[in-house]
């Protein structure tokens, strides 16, 4: 249906209700222009397509007592009645699909520029009818009514190969089809087993039930089909057409039914009473002892409560990547607002730091378990990360260790010793420019450097670089660094899991 572009698309079955008569068969039309009038959605009216002379067996022309041959005989109508219907068609503005019976049918489809092709379920197989289809450039649908998932995978490879836009409908052939019988629930099969493949609802239920085509959209069908006719007083509807008066109720049971899902390809639109109702619950921040100008607001020295007041900071807010400093002082127990702090949001910068190690560690070709915890250091603070820190990843920690280091291009690694800790580095990816006690020395990929304790190291690299780190058991605390501000900076590190997802 790429073609056509237009979502939901209701189209109106006339099949035979129009009993053989043009100027009846125009009326229908007309009934179902007015029957939709009002509704934001799209329209078609379908006919049925056959070439008697040829689709029923000469010797069985005059077998009226066959119901199928009687009734088709009795609502003929020549190529240019039909003609005349389908201008009628375009006229009232629908969308205009015709059910071919035979191959001739489809010549006359294509004479008469109708802009869909139907197949119908008893010929979604008929192989001869098919070739003569594919070889037609209007986009089709197919009813799947008591055909098997095989048969409509070959259907579908078929059309597939040949580059048609094919869309399928669910159908049930039971006329009409009790409630029990319905299966709307294949709606969603067929879109699972052809994702890529518009599917709808064809329906045979009683014209009076108005939840099926709710049911329908739920389970995400987005073209639908329904038989109607025009009843009059020498003419009867079938069990299964609908009535003008009937369209209008099924339609408006499917507006409600849109209005009930809204939106499936953004997030719904917030009410302002839905938002104040839940902010209402919210727990806010507040101070549990006096806090001072420029200090930050940690887990230790704020609680959460209930009630949260206008431009309160609440727990919403916080999150291990975002950090409050006091812009003027919080006396205890009072509220953390937005105007006596400042907020320091970090999540944007771990994602952009976590998007380049993985990228570090694509092109090194270096593997490393995705369960291990990421730990991000920013000596001199995450906005100058890039030019100052490590991701270090901890692969064991028990009386031995292994952690793989990754540092960026450009990234340079402050000097620092270890009091307990004696390790041994073996360069996986790139090259460091090291300093071992002030000597600079230049290593590169499966070089190793032993680094007992005590020993004042520091690096660099230019292209970037993967480190597996070898070490005795690693405890924090047992990194001094020799500039001091570092020291300072209780909140260098950020950790990260589950960042290889």
């Amino acid at each position: 249906m790429k073609d056509l572009n237009r979502r939901p698309l209701f189209i109106f079955e006339m099949a035979n209700n129009h009993m053989g008569s043009v100027e009846h068969g125009c009326k229908i039309v007309q009934a179902m222009r007015e029957a939709t009038e009002g509704f934001p959605f799209h329209f078609a009216v379908k006919l049925q397509y056959r070439d008697i002379d040829t689709f029923v067996h000469p010797a069985y022309r005059e077998r009226f007592d066959l119901k199928f041959v009687k009734r088709f005989s009795e609502t003929r109508i020549s190529w240019d009645g039909y003609k005349k219907i389908k201008d009628a068609i375009v006229e009232a503005g629908f969308t205009s699909i015709c059910t071919p019976w035979d191959e001739i049918s489809v010549d006359r489809i294509e004479e008469h520029g109708y802009d869909f092709i139907k197949i119908p379920s008893c010929y979604l197989t008929d192989w001869p009818l098919l070739e003569r289809i594919a070889k037609s450039a209007k986009p089709l649908i197919g009813s799947t009514a008591g055909v098997a998932l095989e048969d409509i995978d070959r259907v579908v490879s078929f059309f597939h190969h040949r580059e048609k836009d094919f869309s399928l409908m669910h159908c049930v052939g039971e006329y009409p089809t009790r409630d029990e019988n319905l299966h709307l629930g294949q709606i969603r099969l067929l879109k699972k087993r052809y994702p890529d493949l518009e599917i709808g609802y064809s329906t045979h239920e009683r014209p009076d039930n108005f939840e099926a085509v709710k049911i329908s959209i739920g389970m995400g069908a987005n073209l639908f089909e329904k038989h109607v006719g025009l009843p009059t007083d020498t003419i009867a509807l079938n069990a299964y057409s609908a009535t003008p008066q009937q369209v209008r109720q099924w339609l408006t049971s499917a507006a409600e039914a849109y209005a009930m899902c809204g939106a499936d390809d953004r997030r719904y639109p917030f009410t302002e009473l839905e938002v104040r109702t839940l902010r209402d619950l919210q727990r806010g921040l507040f101070a549990k002892q006096e806090v001072r100008p420029g200090e930050r607001l940690t887990p230790a020295s704020v609680f959460y409560a209930i009630p949260n007041s206008p431009g309160q900071v609440v727990a919403n807010d916080a999150s291990k990547y975002t950090e409050y400093y006091a812009t003027a002082p919080i006396a205890a127990e009072s509220a953390v607002l937005a105007s006596n702090t400042r907020a320091c949001h970090r999540l944007k910068k771990v994602y952009q730091i976590v998007g380049e190690v993985k990228k570090m560690l694509k092109r090194s070709k270096v593997k490393v378990p995705g369960q291990c915890e990421l730990e991000i250091s920013h000596h001199y603070g995450i906005d100058n990360f890039f030019e100052t820190g490590s991701t270090v990843i901890t692969v064991v920690n028990r009386e031995y260790c292994k952690r793989v280091i990754v540092m960026l291009p450009g990234q340079t690694h402050p000097e620092q010793y270890h009091k307990q800790k004696d390790e041994t580095y073996h360069i996986l990816h790139g090259e460091i420019l090291l300093n071992l006690n002030g000597v600079e020395q230049t290593k590169k990929a499966n070089d190793i450097v032993i680094i007992p304790r005590e020993v004042k190291h520091g690096f660099s690299t230019r292209t970037g670089t993967v480190i597996e780190e070898v070490s005795s058991y690693y405890t924090q605390g047992d990194s001094f660094y020799i500039d001091a501000t570092i020291e300072a900076n209780v909140n260098r590190k950020t950790f990260v899991s589950y960042w290889m997802d």
